[in-house]
């Protein structure tokens, strides 16, 4: 696992962004890790968190786009603080753009925030975490209702690694559904592996993921 996704993992923790325990998903399942992006609170997090994601997208995508798109609400954050650590890390102006749950109809009216999306633009799509594409199915038609544009990809900080709507993953789903590729900054895969070696992760804790991914989980973890 290269040396920024271990930082991540770290990162997450120190952030007590990733927690072990027993959690209930909104999806109802009962999990014994539970990650929350919304806790990203800070100047230093939101700066590291950018730089993070930032390094992925570059890994993942390189240069060849102009927007980032993340939806509303946690999305929004999350693209600014990445298109500021794009800019540093990498030297390239890309924009970010943003939706609004509701349209303004006065000053800086309309459903988008920040840049305009216009027609050619090449976009990544950034969010915290998908577990079952429900984001995607608002958030590609509000940017394809823009112009002519092209969506290659969608980046976000974790794979679960388990089922979506179907016996697939969520961003399995999404790329067979949408046609883009999709990508994590780290997957629980590598988590667990790289906290099992670290000694976090005891027989215990890892005895209960399993039996976790065992019921919900699209691949070995």
């Amino acid at each position: 696992m290269e040396a920024y996704k271990q930082e991540f993992v770290d990162f997450m923790l120190e952030s007590q962004v990733l927690r072990f325990g027993d959690f209930t998903l909104k999806s109802g399942r009962k999990s014994p890790f539970f990650m929350n992006a919304g806790l990203y609170i800070t100047g230093t997090q939101l700066m590291k968190l950018g730089e993070y994601y930032a390094k992925a997208i570059h890994t993942c995508y390189g240069d060849d786009f102009d927007v980032l798109f993340g939806p509303a609400y946690k999305g929004i954050p999350i693209s600014v603080a990445t298109t500021i650590a794009y800019s540093k890390l990498y030297g390239k102006e890309i924009r970010y753009c943003s939706n609004r749950k509701e349209a303004k109809d006065h000053g800086d009216a309309g459903i988008l925030l920040g840049s305009p999306i216009r027609d050619g633009d090449r976009i990544v799509v950034i969010e915290d975490v998908t577990t079952s594409g429900k984001s995607m199915e608002e958030t590609i038609p509000i940017v394809k209702a823009q112009g002519d544009v092209k969506i290659i990809g969608l980046m976000v900080s974790l794979d679960r690694c388990e089922k979506g709507k179907g016996d697939k993953g969520a961003l399995d789903e999404i790329r067979e559904l949408y046609g883009f590729e999709t990508n994590a900054i780290v997957s629980m895969k590598e988590i667990i592996g790289y906290l099992v070696e670290k000694g976090v992760i005891d027989d215990e804790l890892k005895s209960r993921i399993d039996q976790y991914y065992e019921q919900y989980g699209v691949k070995e973890v």
